[in-house]
């Protein structure tokens, strides 16, 4: 495991007209670039994830995001595959976000950031790779808006990667996942201790942000689902609180509490804007008119790997279906893939419930392999 960070001077030209005239992305690795660079598999991270995929930093306790699917014999095998993940733009984990130094201005951007899409991240990613000597990869792998990544690898860069598996994901985020997002964005928004973009950081890491926390309760419940909330919690009651107290509660509702309130300490709010932003923006369709018409783009050599769950009430199957039905019309039969795995666990089911993906990312990695 190696984490690394390349600055890159030349100007970035975004999807919005902005342009960043220079911009920093922190990056991590995992096994061994063979001689011909023929076994790169690019992981892209969610929208809370970082560079960290796998693996664990000297006095952590908790590996990276992806841990139980990428390392040596895993469903990403790291003997063979040689495995990167980078920070993308907009995030709090040391690429360029709206806390870097603005050149022009040697001030922090804060809300002069530009509003960054997909298309940029996913741009930002090729120069780095065409830095690193990787003119293709073997595969592209992400899930959520790591999904969205592949998809617009796909699209975009037709020719990059052999294999695109895209997980729990969709082509346009729908009105259900907006709102959802609206709750935490109006929560920091309104918060008085958001000062309008302009807070220090020290006191967020040490307070929490209240609009903040309130917001990613409702993320929690969006990444979940009722079944997985009734196996997980049932009805029991913290021992601690009684049941005739008026702020007493179930486990839950301590739950919620936990992630909520200790989630503004590790990630930062205005990078959570941004992203969300990016996530609420996403939509193929509006340059290309229609789903076929984006994806006639793809290379139709490439497999397309669609991976959707059940029980995701954030990014429902029939999403990825339709991106499937898309494929077969252009005449993809042999190369589009659509699988829906029986899961109640929720939308974090890719992250969550590894024994149900490794096989068949494992399959779908090893199928074309020289």
């Amino acid at each position: 495991m190696k984490t690394k960070k390349e600055h890159f001077s030349e100007p970035l030209h975004l999807e919005s007209g902005r342009i960043l005239s220079e911009f920093d992305l922190v990056y991590e690795t995992y096994g061994r670039l063979n001689a011909d660079h023929s076994n790169v598999v690019v992981v892209c991270h969610a929208l809370t994830g970082s560079h960290h995929a796998a693996g664990l930093y000297e006095g952590d306790a908790k590996p990276g995001w992806w841990d139980g699917l990428i390392g040596d014999g895993k469903g990403i095998d790291t003997s063979k595959f040689f495995v990167i993940c980078v920070n993308i733009l907009g995030s709090s984990f040391g690429s360029t976000n709206p806390h870097s130094i603005e050149p022009s201005t040697g001030e922090e951007y804060r809300l002069r950031f530009p509003v960054l899409a997909i298309s940029d991240v996913v741009k930002a990613q090729m120069k780095l790779f065409s830095r690193l000597g990787i003119e293709r990869a073997h595969a592209v792998v992400g899930g959520s808006l790591g999904g969205m990544q592949a998809i617009c690898f796909a699209i975009e860069y037709p020719e990059f990667a052999h294999n695109v598996i895209i997980m729990a994901s969709t082509y346009a985020t729908q009105p259900w996942a907006i709102a959802f997002n609206k709750i935490a964005v109006e929560g920091i928004r309104r918060d008085p201790a958001f000062k309008g973009g302009y807070y220090d950081r020290a006191d967020i890491e040490k307070d929490g942000l209240v609009g903040m926390a309130l917001g990613r309760m409702a993320g929690h419940i969006s990444f979940l689902s009722p079944y997985s909330m009734e196996r997980k919690f049932s009805r029991n009651y913290v021992q601690t609180d009684g049941l005739y107290e008026l702020f007493g509660r179930y486990e839950v509702e301590r739950y919620l509490e936990y992630n909520g309130y200790n989630f503004p300490r590790r990630f930062d709010p205005l990078s959570y804007l941004y992203i969300v932003k990016m996530m609420n923006n996403f939509d193929v369709t509006r340059h290309y008119e229609t789903l076929t018409g984006a994806f006639a783009l793809t290379n139709p050599a490439a497999n397309i790997h669609l991976v959707a769950f059940s029980g995701d009430v954030l990014f429902p199957p029939a999403l990825m279906r339709e991106i499937y039905d898309a494929l077969i019309k252009l005449g993809r039969e042999k190369t589009a893939h659509y699988i829906c795995i029986d899961s109640d666990y929720g939308h974090d089911a890719f992250l969550v419930e590894i024994p149900k993906i490794e096989a068949y990312v494992r399959d779908a990695l090893n199928s074309n392999l020289n």
